[in-house]
């Protein structure tokens, strides 16, 4: 398989790199941990200069609407908090995660649309469409395949208000007595199976035309709605090469099958890198970051992720039945998430419950190359180069110091700007332009 990639030698954006803003909770007990400012935006707000410093593209912030009463955990509302990191930051992209299944199309389209104003082109949708936490909005989720059925109604209905306003339709006409030209502002009167939207937004076009869409799923309805709209795919970072380049040749096809240049999309596998100075401290660290981990704890919120299949009556430390556990397209939870993992258990590259566990609470399901920068670099590049991923949405193992976000920005991102494979400066001013996607407008 041959995949031409461009670099940073002018014929493109070369390597896009996102990086995961969340769990800073999850090293509490480390004296260097500053989790007691979970919910403080001077963390968040250094986090992410720190990852503008290093020009990573842009940051992701997921987003979940529910907690365990038994097992609790803080958070801030995407939005609000990228917004307040808008005023802090000039250049990195802000991408937020907003469900189709709790949300009205009219209040995110405006949401996302004032993110992207308030950041100058900066901001992103996110689109997810949520596995749990119906019960804190008085509804009951419908099965997966229909949660993207409503959110390729919801996802058109926010597309079109963001286009209810042309450019330029601020005309500041003295003369004509108009501060705004009802002539470039429309109605769009959608009527569908589940919406009903008269519009325009009350938002006017916005610095990037639209703002950047996302996805997040790999499973069959995932790809096929991410292949049709998003300019972003955050896919599972898949342990194996060629499942990998299998995935990204597959959405591919998919957006070309829709009408889409191929290469206004980009697919950023997730990766979660353990970094040390040495193979010898990166297998150190991932040793350690299990010391106090709570296994019944995260085995319910295993369980949880895969909406409730049930893993209470296997032995940690004998073989899953495989056999046992419903088939992918079974589950309705995170299905393409619970699909990798039951694919680890047939491969036998993960074995037992305690594997799988441990697996699930380091890397989220996601890949996790554990080595020295020099190793864990030699391993994106592959890649890259072999048509697996235009670049990556980074999951730092720690957050804070000693073995996350300073091991990428520190380490390994000075190590593919010396390959050549990650710019150095971001040349553009919005996220669209800096993601090598092509301009929505001539005039904004």
């Amino acid at each position: 398989m041959t995949t031409t990639r461009t670099t940073t030698d002018g014929r493109g954006p070369g390597l896009v790199l996102g990086l995961l803003l969340g769990g800073v909770a999850r090293a509490w007990r480390k004296p260097w941990s500053r989790a007691d400012e979970v919910v403080d935006l001077a963390l968040y707000a250094d986090l992410t200069r720190q990852a503008e410093a290093a020009k990573i593209h842009t940051i992701f912030l997921a987003d979940g609407v529910s907690t365990d009463v038994n097992d609790p955990q803080p958070g801030l509302e995407p939005v609000t908090l990228l917004s307040a990191l808008a005023a802090r930051t000039e250049r990195i992209g802000l991408v937020g995660s907003v469900s189709t299944s709790f949300s009205a199309p009219y209040n995110v389209a405006r949401q996302i649309a004032s993110l992207d104003h308030i950041s100058r082109g900066r901001a992103g949708w996110n689109i997810v469409t949520s596995a749990w936490g119906g019960e804190n909005f008085g509804i009951e989720l419908p099965p997966h395949d229909e949660r993207y059925a409503v959110a390729e109604e919801f996802t058109r209905v926010v597309e079109e208000l963001w286009d209810s306003w042309e450019p330029g339709a601020i005309v500041r006409d003295v003369e004509r007595n108009l501060f705004v030209d009802p002539a470039k502002v429309r109605r769009i009167d959608w009527t569908s199976e589940h919406f009903s939207v008269r519009g325009p937004l009350n938002v006017p076009r916005t610095p990037q035309g639209r703002p950047v869409l996302a996805q997040a799923g790999s499973s069959e309805a995932g790809k096929a709605f991410g292949a049709r709209h998003a300019d972003l795919i955050f896919t599972t970072g898949l342990v194996d090469l060629g499942e990998s380049q299998d995935l990204y040749d597959d959405v591919r096809k998919r957006a070309a099958d829709a009408g889409r240049d191929p290469a206004q999309l980009k697919i950023l596998p997730g990766v979660a890198p353990v970094i040390g100075s040495t193979q010898e401290e990166a297998k150190r660290i991932w040793e350690e970051s299990h010391e106090h981990l709570d296994l019944d704890r995260a085995r319910e919120a295993l369980s949880k992720q895969f909406g409730g299949v049930d893993l209470s009556g296997y032995e940690w430390d004998q073989p899953v039945p495989v056999d046992l556990l419903p088939a992918e397209d079974d589950v309705q939870g995170r299905r393409s998430r619970y699909g990798v993992l039951r694919r680890l258990l047939l491969t036998g590259e993960l074995t037992t419950l305690r594997d799988l566990v441990l697996y699930h609470a380091s890397a989220a399901g996601h890949w996790f190359p554990v080595g020295s920068v020099e190793h864990v670099a030699d391993l994106l590049q592959e890649r890259y180069e072999s048509g697996a991923a235009d670049g990556f949405n980074i999951l730092p193992f720690f957050l804070e110091y000693p073995s996350g976000l300073d091991a990428i920005t520190e380490g390994l991102i000075p190590e593919l700007q010396r390959r050549g494979l990650f710019h150095t400066e971001y040349e553009h001013d919005t996220l669209r332009a800096n993601l090598g996607l092509a301009p929505l407008d001539e005039e904004i």
